[in-house]
């Protein structure tokens, strides 16, 4: 072998990291990001830490406070961290510290490895407020045990002292404090709205368990508590408020098996869609797992089983899976003592026995249901087989749709202006409202990487429509052929030809509209655009300022008035723009679709439930809902934007 000589990578090259460098060295690992959803994962860890000491019957209470500095606090009344001293070999010798600084300081070092200190935990890599500390420019810990309140400060993870009484209490628990390092994450500035939603979450799959939120901010104040003494029954409810129902009730399941606790809480409405929401010791676990696959087998079998039995359905007739689950809001929560997830994300359970005992809760549970309850038991099964039928005339749309190469063809819509890139990971398209607007778009753009694809009209409201009708509308046909990765269950994010899709309308009532029938067409039969962060909405400026040769740009009223403010209002030209097309290329580019000057909002998914619940209530068939809705918002529409 020929011996080749690389002087830049010898021993002296490989670094070992001690400590909580590793945390700090690549903190993705740990907390999955450090965008905004990263940075408020910290919370959610030391959330967490209060939720297992709920869980094992110690905390009946936790509260969340946005500081006015920015920092965040997470106080909860359990049985706070233990503060007697462990030996630890530190800087190469034994010495001894506190168990508060243990946790704090040591990854993996925790009460939930089977030591008896936890039945039931969702932070079973005892990681979690080690990391806080590892990504927090500083932290300061309090714990109230034993009639004595103790106090101890980190800066990025460094003790500064001790743990040290400060006090006497008669109270118990545990106050975490920390501020995210700026060093770290590329925003420090927590979304009240992000947290609202997951804390009403864990309070949902905690019944009986209270959690206040506290935004102290200055011009941010509020507060809000979160108890629900239903649990998951409260959840569905909540998911289903804007919908018609058909049970006269929730249907509710509990069932205990040695140290793993199923709930199961469901309901149908006459929707086209299905909402199942799965966790695992309060952990969301998006990608599913076991106790989802139980469920949804078992769901299958029981109507099947029913519909036979009860001659609802032909000896050779079967209702699928997808039959059985249409207009299903369910929320399946297990409590076991030794979960088995995939990675530190937890975004799948693994736990074979879950199956099993999941199906057989639901089997019981709902079976029993429908032999007691005979009218909806058949309006149940009515509705599967009325689901059947339109899945099978979709099926045969879809193949149509795919014969005439609107699924499956290199064939672009012709109204498409594409770009020259091919790579997907550089590319974007803008969906453009109107004609006029898209001829600018597509002079103004910069066609290496940006597509236009402009769009005539209001596409179809598919919030009540199923697949064969959404295929029968050629913008929406032409949406899916420019993106190229298909629709439903035939989506394959692998072939999508854009990494970014853009929604650029006019910013009037008109504009918004449209805004909102694409998202509802992406959340409906597209959501993984939005659960992948490919969706954005573009903000073109409201206003165009002039004064003599300086132009300038404002896009709210209160930018504007600032910025007439900066120019001198006398000679100032102020032009209100009513759509895209009233503006030049070279305007449409330079505030709108230039990279380093436009601004976009990312559509997300933090909260699919929010935004199912939005979308049913404006687009859905319940007028007094979407009535109460405006009237609530009204206050945020200008009057000189309504279209009277």
């Amino acid at each position: 072998m020929e011996e080749k000589v690389n002087g830049s990578y010898d021993a002296d090259k490989i670094q070992v990291l001690e400590g909580l460098d590793p945390v700090r060295k690549r903190p993705g690992m740990y907390i999955g990001s450090t965008d905004e959803r990263g940075l408020h994962h910290l919370i959610w860890e030391v959330v967490d830490n209060a939720v297992d000491e709920a869980l094992a019957g110690y905390c009946t209470e936790c509260t969340v406070e946005v500081q006015r500095d920015g920092s965040v606090s997470v106080t909860d009344n359990g049985r706070g961290i233990p503060v007697g001293e462990k030996k630890i070999v530190k800087n190469g010798k034994e010495v001894m510290v506190s168990a508060v600084e243990v946790v704090m300081t040591h990854l993996h070092a925790g009460g939930k490895f089977g030591g008896g200190g936890y039945n039931v935990s969702g932070g079973l890599h005892g990681v979690g407020v080690t990391v806080v500390n590892a990504l927090s420019e500083w932290l300061e810990v309090e714990v109230a045990r034993d009639g004595r309140l103790y106090r101890q400060r980190f800066n990025r993870g460094v003790p500064q002292r001790a743990l040290a009484v400060i006090g006497k209490t008669d109270k118990c628990g545990t106050k975490v404090t920390f501020m995210p390092d700026p060093d770290i994450f590329e925003t420090t500035d927590f979304n009240y709205d992000t947290i609202k939603t997951r804390l009403r979450e864990v309070a949902y799959l905690n019944k009986g368990f209270t959690v206040n939120l506290i935004d102290s901010r200055d011009g941010r104040e509020n507060s809000e508590t979160f108890r629900y003494d239903r649990g998951i029954l409260d959840f569905v409810d909540h998911l289903n408020r804007t919908k018609e129902t058909i049970f006269p009730q929730s249907l509710y399941i509990e069932k205990m098996n040695d140290d793993n606790e199923v709930e199961i809480a469901m309901q149908y409405n006459d929707g086209y869609s299905e909402n199942i929401y799965a966790y695992a010791n309060n952990i969301n676990t998006e990608e599913g797992g076991t106790h989802l696959d139980g469920f949804r087998n078992a769901l299958t079998k029981v109507i099947n089983d029913y519909a036979h039995a009860n001659n609802l359905l032909k000896d050779d007739d079967k209702l699928s899976g997808e039959d059985v689950r249409e207009g299903l809001t369910a929320i399946i929560s297990v409590k076991l003592k030794n979960p088995q997830f995939e990675g530190q994300t937890k975004t799948k359970l693994g736990n074979s026995e879950m199956r099993t005992i999941v199906a057989k809760a639901l089997t019981d549970g709902l079976g029993t249901y429908l032999e007691e309850n005979p009218a909806e038991a058949k309006e149940l099964v009515l509705k599967t087989i009325t689901a059947a039928r339109a899945r099978a005339e979709a099926r045969k749309a879809r193949d149509l749709t795919r014969r005439k190469g609107v699924l499956e063809s290199n064939a672009l819509p012709g109204k498409l202006a594409d770009c020259t890139d091919k790579d997907p990971a550089h590319t974007e398209i803008y969906i453009v409202e109107g004609d006029s607007a898209g001829g600018t778009a597509k002079q103004g753009r910069d066609r290496r990487f940006q597509a236009i694809l402009p769009l005539r009209g209001k596409i179809l409201n598919v919030q009540k429509a199923r697949l064969n009708r959404v295929l029968e509308n050629a913008e929406i046909k032409a949406m899916i052929t420019a993106f190229g990765c298909g629709i439903g269950d035939d989506f394959d994010e692998s072939k999508l030809r854009y990494d970014k899709i853009i929604c650029m309308t006019d910013a009037d009532v008109d504009g918004s509209h449209i805004r909102i029938l694409l998202l509802t067409f992406f959340f409906n039969f597209m959501r993984p655009l939005i659960e992948k962060g490919h969706v954005y909405s573009a903000m073109p400026p409201l206003y165009k300022i002039s004064k003599g040769k300086r132009v300038e740009y404002a896009y709210s009223d209160p930018e504007l008035a600032a910025k007439l403010d900066g120019m001198g209002r006398k000679g100032c030209e102020v032009q209100r723009y009513k759509g895209l097309g009233e503006m030049s290329k070279d305007q449409l580019w330079e505030t709108t679709m230039s990279p380093e000057h436009r601004t976009l909002i990312q559509i997300t998914m933090e909260d699919a439930f929010e935004a199912d619940e939005i979308f049913s209530t404006l687009m859905g068939d319940q007028p007094e809902l979407r009535r109460k809705f405006i009237e609530e918002n009204a206050k945020l529409i200008e009057t000189k934007d309504l279209d009277v």
